[in-house]
């Protein structure tokens, strides 16, 4: 064979191996990774404030899911006050973590009322957390607390999430806090969300997110600002207004899950090449659900048989909505700490009083933030300065008090106009100056009882019923 013969051999050879090789191969073209639909569940639940029955029903739920899907799961804020179970334990919020933990949350925002125990516990619970938290307008500075992500990105199997965290700073006039009490939060600095926001505009693009969430504790309104503003997020979980909320704002779909885990949001998700092909969203109402974990139940059941939550104290003589709460709220305050007269924030009665026996349970239910008390002396003119100037409501006892034009008439109990020199005490719990610190002096006598445990010892020391049939005495400044 000639060399001519034997080049033309070879590329023959050549040509036939090409085409078996062509014809083994798939008809289509593989597809892009990022082109392949990809799909997830999200769970989430927002203002829980230490509600934890219906956990052991979640857990069911979420472990069903993760059977079949990729599953996220986390909290809108505000995980903390409102159940003595996890407010009054020794380790203050520990059960909501504990719980937490085992369902597997993945992150959660930081609300205003996870300050509310301090820096020293906030610290603790933070450590205890085997999720993330995220908050990007906190610098919690030389406190002591962990410095929260500003935000997170997690993988779940093929499908990458960032979650940015923002907390609300509407707690002070004059200040730029969450609504908490200021002095457990004055070593922490906070930026407003609408003047950050921005510097994350390009965190989708930077980690090569699927999807980018603002995992949020603005409230409703401040989740429309957010969205018609800053229009980056593929989709916003909000918390703090406590809203049953599925909308969409400028392109963005908004959602929140109620309060005080009464449901729980099940946000189902199909993102191809970065983008939401199609969502739903589905509120479930866990009251109506009847399975549940049976193991975290037990343990549930065992951080709730807290005996002395049961102790009876006193009796109600007829069911009492918060208005007449607030009544007998200022009353109990005012006569055991010997003042002339109490105030009491609206927002600081957080339950009803149902008819019966009082429990202690039930008045830490009221009030549940462990505000301390304090008592001031102040003048008739203070008083009028801070009625007129702090823009808040207040129930009220010891005194009348009326609007007369655009100034303020207040009155002993005899119905005596009382003159701007006159000077009182005034006894209250302590959020009320820390907010308002303005309108009140220097010479605050601390007292050594919460505002709780002055109503239980109140309580434990009169016969008297509670029997408000009317709440008269609440003012405003119109």
């Amino acid at each position: 064979m000639n060399k001519l013969k034997f080049l033309y051999l070879l590329l023959f050879i050549s040509i036939l191996a090409s085409c078996s090789k062509s014809s083994d191969a798939p008809n289509s073209p593989e597809i892009p990774e990022d082109l392949n639909p990809k799909h997830l569940t999200i769970f989430s639940v927002n203002d829980v404030h230490g509600q934890i029955d219906n956990f052991s029903k979640i857990k069911s739920i979420i472990d069903k899911e993760r059977e079949s899907t990729n599953v996220l799961v986390v909290s809108g804020g505000d995980l903390f006050s409102g159940n003595p179970v996890v407010d009054n334990h020794p380790e203050k919020g520990y059960p909501m973590i504990d719980l937490m933990n085992r369902i597997g949350f993945d992150a959660a925002v930081i609300g205003n009322h996870e300050f509310d125990y301090g820096t020293q516990f906030l610290k603790k619970r933070m450590e205890q957390s085997d999720f993330a938290w995220v908050c990007a307008n906190v610098d919690m500075q030389n406190s002591d607390v962990p410095e929260p992500f500003e935000y997170k990105t997690i993988t779940k199997e093929n499908i990458k999430i960032s979650l940015l965290g923002l907390v609300e700073t509407n707690g002070k006039d004059d200040g730029i806090i969450p609504s908490t009490h200021p002095w457990r939060v004055k070593d922490i600095l906070f930026e407003r969300a609408e003047d950050i926001a921005s510097l994350f505009s390009k965190v989708k693009e930077e980690e090569k997110s699927d999807l980018y969430i603002a995992l949020s504790h603005l409230g409703k309104n401040g989740d429309s600002n957010l969205a018609n503003n800053f229009p980056y997020f593929d989709l916003i979980i909000g918390g703090h207004s406590h809203s049953k909320l599925s909308t969409e704002v400028n392109g963005i779909p908004i959602f929140q899950a109620g309060s005080n885990l009464n449901y729980l949001g099940k946000i189902s998700l199909t993102v191809t090449n970065k983008k939401i092909e199609s969502i739903s969203y589905e509120l479930i109402e866990l009251n109506d659900i009847n399975e549940y974990d049976s193991d975290l139940k037990t343990l549930i059941d065992e951080y709730n048989n807290q005996e002395y939550l049961t102790d009876v104290i006193g009796y109600s003589s007829r069911y009492h909505d918060g208005g007449m709460v607030g009544c007998f709220y200022t009353d109990a305050l005012r006569i055991k700490m010997n003042v002339d007269v109490c105030f009491q924030n609206t927002g600081g009665i957080r339950s009803s009083l149902n008819e019966g026996n009082i429990t202690k349970r039930e008045i830490y239910e009221i009030t549940p933030f462990n505000n301390g008390t304090v008592i001031y002396t102040m003048s008739v003119l203070d008083i009028k300065k801070f009625l007129r100037g702090s823009g808040s409501g207040f129930y009220y006892s010891g005194i009348k008090i009326e609007q007369v034009d655009r100034d303020v008439e207040i009155r002993d109990l005899q119905n005596n106009v009382l003159d701007d020199e006159t000077t009182l005490t005034v006894g209250l719990n302590d959020y009320i100056p820390a907010v308002h610190d303005s309108y009140f002096p220097d010479n605050a006598q601390i007292q050594s009882m919460t505002d709780a445990e002055t109503i239980i010892s109140y309580l434990e020391e009169t016969s008297n019923q509670v029997d408000y049939p009317i709440c008269d005495r609440y003012f405003r400044m119109n």
